[in-house]
């Protein structure tokens, strides 16, 4: 199993494909990972502006299984309040194992300013674990996000994550923390059908073009297609249950190299 994962990370650097989202910002549930102008959705460490909806208290659990590997897997859980004055959530992201794992803590505080555009803010604490003798290393981590309704059917969203390139450092090793901008847009050509695209770039690697495609097909299934690419394109399928207050959501990825990706979440939101 060890030499998979070793073989998994020589290969990502060897081939630029570690780029964008990284294992320390868990995807969001939208398709091909479109979430920074979805504000129906808040996908925790994706943009805080878009926790923006209708009054309502919500929480999530996510898994999500790169590669088929447990070791190179995601776990996340998140919980909001959203309200008419100052929304707020928090969330917590776990990637890794026993021997090397790092986690992600973070509370959002956003605000809609009459449903023309919203702003979000959220401190993180990350922590790595290298070692038994060094235990655990933290760092603190800024992101920012608005969104502007353009339309009635038209959203834009930014977002940035380590806008200011902070590092972790210690007495022995510096590890450089992503710093990534996001730009993403959200058109509905109607109530059940949705497009999104989104352009990520991490200031150390290459720009990443996402787009996808979700139609409510009835009220309690959604259907997703997608893609993303950067060095290679990587097709993206999914669905989404819906019965009452929950909501189960599978997307699947499919890698040219480096094979299969799968996440699952289940929220619940409570009007």
């Amino acid at each position: 199993m060890k030499s998979k994962i070793l073989f998994i990370i020589f290969t990502g650097f060897c081939l630029r494909v570690a780029a964008q989202v990284t294992d320390i910002i868990p995807a969001g549930t939208p398709i091909a990972n479109t979430t920074v102008a979805r504000t129906d959705v808040w996908s925790c460490f994706s943009n805080p502006a878009t926790l923006i909806q209708p009054e309502t208290w919500q929480a999530a659990m996510q898994f999500e299984n790169k590669y088929l590997i447990p070791e190179l897997s995601t776990k996340l859980v998140q919980a909001a309040y959203t309200n008419d004055i100052v929304n707020i959530g928090i969330g917590f992201s776990h990637f890794g194992y026993s021997k090397y794992n790092e986690m992600l803590a973070g509370i959002a505080l956003s605000r809609n300013f009459g449903d023309k555009f919203s702003i979000g803010v959220q401190g993180n604490l990350y922590a790595s674990y290298f070692s038994d003798e060094a235990g655990y290393q933290y760092a603190f981590i800024p992101q920012v996000g608005m969104t502007a309704h353009l339309a009635t059917n038209f959203t834009l969203g930014f977002h940035a994550f380590n806008p200011f390139q902070q590092n972790l450092r210690t007495d022995h090793v510096e590890k450089r923390l992503p710093s990534l901008f996001s730009l993403g847009t959200d058109l509905r050509f109607a109530e059940d059908f949705c497009w999104t695209t989104q352009i990520d770039k991490e200031v150390s690697s290459s720009f990443r073009f996402a787009t996808g495609f979700e139609w409510d097909m009835v009220e309690q299934f959604t259907l997703k297609i997608g893609g993303y690419g950067s060095e290679y394109f990587v097709g993206c399928l999914g669905i989404g249950l819906h019965f009452g207050g929950f909501c189960f959501d599978l997307n699947s990825e499919l890698h040219p190299v480096l094979g299969v990706n799968l996440l699952g979440n289940l929220s619940y939101k409570l009007k």
